[in-house]
């Protein structure tokens, strides 16, 4: 079968497209046929060798991809017969294995993906899905709410922004150039902001005016650009940190964080939304897991409208330097 492998870690072009194997399946697995696999900028700084808050690097050779969509083909020892043929998207978690024609995944680990939602739809839903629901259980957003969103023309922050404009709350995205910006107001901002001007920042006080501060910024993009977006939250707002992309493969943090004294003194929040905390915010047993399931959910009821922008398998190298040089819209996903 095809599959992108890498021997070693480095640029883009370290992805090569070879004919492999046909995985086997142990107990417990399945073989998904897969029509869609999600690349995240995980990815590609587990490609680049980064190391940092990221899960440990693989070992070469490997394929990589932790998030795929397709049909169940083959049943390793002791799973349901029933899931031959089931349209299905899975999390591999840590253990690669995406960029492929065909991926093993344990059987516990699949979500039944609804009719009339596109595979590759619902594999943006997988990991991005679930991250937006988990960041959102932070705010409860209202119509009295007024939100920032940086790079908001990505996977998470479209998901973020049609939520939150779903919500009733006045939303204000942030994106880089007239095509994301047009993208950014056609998924529900009420402004959409180029902030790769230098002067955006006033640009986002010119469109609210004096009635409509904002009361929640949420960030992953860190650096230069959030002390910017602090700047413009109001007291007692709330700053909600999901990522830190603008500031490169070995960043450890967002690079700016406000100091205590001062969102004591203004009545702010300032609060890092990802890993253990969204797992403890969301509860149970299996918090991820109760995550995905709410965002095929919302999809379904069309709350959630994936952005998809598809590559061919073959091309992986190409969708990653296009994510990184920020030349992409929506999820990025390849299709074998």
């Amino acid at each position: 079968m095809l599959a992108i492998r890498m021997h070693r870690f480095g640029p883009p072009d370290v992805l090569v497209p070879e004919e492999v194997p046909d995985p086997v399946p142990g107990a417990g697995e399945v073989v998904i046929e897969v029509r869609a696999a999600g690349v995240h900028l995980v990815d590609t700084r587990l490609r680049s060798g980064a190391r940092g808050p990221l899960p440990a690097l693989p070992a070469l050779p490997t394929v990589p991809g932790r998030e795929v969509a397709g049909v169940v083909s083959g049943l390793g020892e002791g799973t349901d017969p029933a899931l031959r043929g089931a349209r299905v998207a899975a999390h591999l978690g840590n253990a690669p294995g995406g960029y492929a024609a065909r991926a093993l995944a344990p059987a516990a680990s699949l979500l039944p993906v609804p009719d009339g939602l596109d595979l590759a739809a619902a594999v943006a839903l997988v990991g991005t899905g679930r991250t937006a629901l988990g960041i959102l259980n932070f705010a409860t957003l209202t119509a009295a709410d007024t939100v920032l969103v940086p790079a908001a023309a990505g996977g998470l922050g479209i998901l973020l922004t049609q939520y939150a404009s779903a919500a009733g709350a006045t939303v204000v995205g942030l994106a880089g150039g007239p095509e994301k910006t047009r993208l950014v107001r056609e998924n529900g901002a009420a402004h959409a902001v180029d902030y790769t001007r230098e002067d955006w920042p006033a640009q986002v006080r010119d469109a609210l005016g004096d009635e409509r501060p904002v009361t929640v910024v949420f960030d992953g993009v860190g650096g230069e650009v959030a002390r910017a977006a602090y700047g413009l939250l109001a007291d007692g707002g709330q700053y909600l940190v999901h990522g830190w992309s603008s500031r490169g493969p070995e960043a450890t943090g967002p690079g700016f964080v406000p100091g205590e004294e001062e969102l004591k003194a203004r009545g702010q929040s300032y609060e890092r939304t990802v890993g253990p905390a969204m797992a403890a915010r969301e509860g149970g047993p299996d918090p991820l897991g109760a995550l995905q399931r709410r965002a095929f959910a919302e999809a379904a009821a069309g709350r959630l409208r994936p952005v998809v922008h598809r590559f061919p398998l073959r091309e992986a190298a190409a969708a990653h330097r296009a994510l990184e040089d920020r030349g992409t819209v929506g999820k990025v996903v390849l299709e074998p």
